[in-house]
């Protein structure tokens, strides 16, 4: 087709302006209510108070949160659309157990893509890594002291992101993010079956030195290492806690 383009209409200046206004919405810096109960819901899993096959109510949630149902509403779909909640017998719904299969899959995907997030932190910016390292390191470890397990969940993430940061390779946050809610709910049910909070922070100083170095090599490697060693640690844990709650439920 050889017609000039001068031929073809063109938008004028005044049409464009009639995609400002109400079409237009600005993006929310704060996270959306539905987003927030999320999280408050998800915290109520990953800290026990709501257990696997645990029935999920929404005026409940609702009522407890000083919210209306459609937050709440918004919430649930979001968690069922991740595999934390699903329809229950009869109606309604329920916490989904954690399936160790795609657990141990998880840390497997871990281990590779922060193995290369610490490689890349390691590449692009080891002279950050001292001193706000060191700041976490020291916060994790006062959380682990005191057996602070909701502390202790939140300083891990923390920790983690910083270096998905440091990667400056913004697809690894994005990747990691789907996975975080299956991730704290395996923290959660763990720590929560523990008699002693397992003390990780060492491993994360070594990564956090390995980083500082400037030794990508080391730093992919110890990553790695962690990671597995953990997914080894959780998953052992975690199948211990389900044989319990099974033999529970034939005893009865």
């Amino acid at each position: 087709d050889h017609r000039d383009l001068h031929s073809f209409p063109t938008r004028r200046s005044s049409d464009l302006s009639s995609l400002k206004g109400p079409m237009m919405r600005q993006i929310q810096s704060q996270p959306s209510l539905a987003m927030r109960v999320k999280e408050a819901i998800l915290d109520e899993i990953t800290s026990g108070r709501l257990g696997p096959k645990s029935r999920v109510i929404q005026d409940q949630i609702a009522k407890n949160l000083g919210v209306s149902r459609q937050p709440v509403q918004q919430a649930l779909h979001i968690l069922r659309s991740q595999g934390v909640v699903r329809d229950a017998p009869g109606r309604g719904l329920e916490v989904v157990p954690l399936d160790l299969t795609y657990v141990q899959n998880v840390y497997d995907l871990r281990a590779v893509i922060e193995g290369l997030a610490s490689r890349q932190a390691a590449l692009s910016r080891p002279e950050q890594a001292v001193e706000r390292g060191k700041e976490l390191i020291d916060k994790g470890k006062d959380a682990v002291r005191r057996s602070a397990f909701r502390e202790m969940v939140a300083c891990d993430m923390e920790f983690h992101n910083w270096i998905y940061a440091l990667s400056d390779n913004p697809l690894i946050s994005a990747t990691m993010e789907t996975h975080w809610t299956t991730i704290q709910r395996v923290m959660g049910e763990v720590l929560h079956s523990d008699d002693k909070p397992r003390n990780i922070w060492d491993q994360h100083e070594k990564i956090v030195e390995a980083i500082a170095k400037g030794d990508a090599d080391k730093a992919e490697e110890v990553t790695k290492e962690h990671i597995l060693l953990s997914a080894g640690y959780m998953i052992e844990h975690l199948g211990l806690t389900q044989q319990g709650t099974d033999t529970d439920a034939e005893a009865s």
